[in-house]
């Protein structure tokens, strides 16, 4: 038997393998790593219409996440793994104590970065869209928005908030090396394949279908196209 194949057993009986992180989770993280590299490299190489089109798609992926985390799987969902700042810092403490992973999706800290993480992008890429369409001449916002508010977002999209992005992927990187680290727990691999082994007497999550997230990814690239026409 291959042990390391994510789907065999698990040699242990007492555990399983479960698969904690749906598909299309796993595609919105990677996927939005890449776009997000892609951006900052064409706005660099001062390639427009190409930062338009990633930011414009990686609005569209920003938007289904937020609709997934309403009624996506189980682990995906806000309320699952939203936890209270009383909550989030009570496991801070336990930040450096060597123990098994029995998290079952996010964990509390986790949580809230990830809200984070969404809120800067998503407004980073409504910004962007708006300050093209300003820049172009080709929003309707433009002729009615104050200079002074066009300029400020207009900063928010070029430093403020992609400084804030940059700082944020920091500490997220940051808290994947110290959590295998310290803990011992490898945060990668479940994100990469979807399955984590956990004792047996932990159930696997619910998935939702996926042809409901089809359906949202569909509506996130209409409301995106709508934005882009009427900002």
């Amino acid at each position: 038997m291959n042990t390391n194949d994510p789907e065999a057993p698990p040699a242990n009986p007492l555990a399983h393998s479960v698969r904690v992180w749906d598909l299309p989770t796993r595609l919105f993280h990677w996927l939005t790593v890449g776009l997000v590299v892609a951006a900052y490299v064409t706005i660099r190489l001062n390639l427009l219409d190409w930062h338009v089109l990633i930011g414009k798609t990686l609005l569209a992926l920003v938007l289904f996440r937020l609709f997934w985390g309403c009624i996506g799987s189980e682990t995906a969902r806000f309320r699952g793994f939203v936890a209270s700042p009383a909550a989030a810092l009570r496991h801070l403490q336990h930040l450096f104590r060597r123990e098994p992973d029995l998290q079952m999706g996010h964990n509390p800290v986790g949580g809230w970065m990830v809200l984070l993480l969404l809120g800067l992008l998503l407004g980073e890429t409504i910004t962007g869209i708006y300050d093209y369409n300003d820049v172009s001449d080709v929003g309707p916002l433009t002729a009615v928005v104050p200079a002074p508010i066009a300029y400020a977002i207009s900063r928010l999209h070029d430093s403020l908030l992609w400084d804030a992005i940059v700082v944020a992927v920091a500490l997220h990187l940051l808290a994947i090396a110290l959590y295998a680290a310290v803990k011992g727990h490898n945060l990668l691999r479940p994100m990469l394949t979807g399955r984590k082994t956990v004792p047996a007497r932990i159930r696997e999550p619910r998935r939702a279908p996926l042809t409901v997230a089809l359906v949202l990814l569909i509506v996130a690239a209409a409301v995106v196209t709508a934005l882009a026409k009427y900002m």
